[in-house]
């Protein structure tokens, strides 16, 4: 997104920064191509969990996001799960 600017720290289809895990097929990897509202509560789950304090990795922010952007933020990250990506990333966990 850009009020959070998503790529300052993760990859989409390649490009942006590779601090994080690439975005592009995090849909994918958490089951939404199989069961959508699952995705969507573990996105919102995981979202929720942020900072996860695990000691020595790197840790997410947290954005205080509202259901509605977290919706929105399912609905983009389904949206990229389509895009025709020629096989990126190269292996599943991005």
């Amino acid at each position: 997104s850009g009020t959070h600017s998503c790529i300052n720290c993760h990859t989409l289809l390649g490009e942006g920064a590779y601090y994080a895990p690439e975005i592009g097929n995090v849909w994918v990897r958490w089951g939404g191509d199989k069961d959508p509202a699952q995705a969507r509560e573990m996105l919102k789950s995981w979202m929720a969990a942020q900072p996860s304090g695990v000691e020595g990795r790197r840790q997410m922010p947290q954005f205080h996001l509202s259901d509605q952007e977290v919706n929105d933020l399912a609905d983009f990250l389904e949206w990229t799960s389509r895009i025709k990506n020629q096989s990126w990333p190269p292996n599943s966990a991005g």
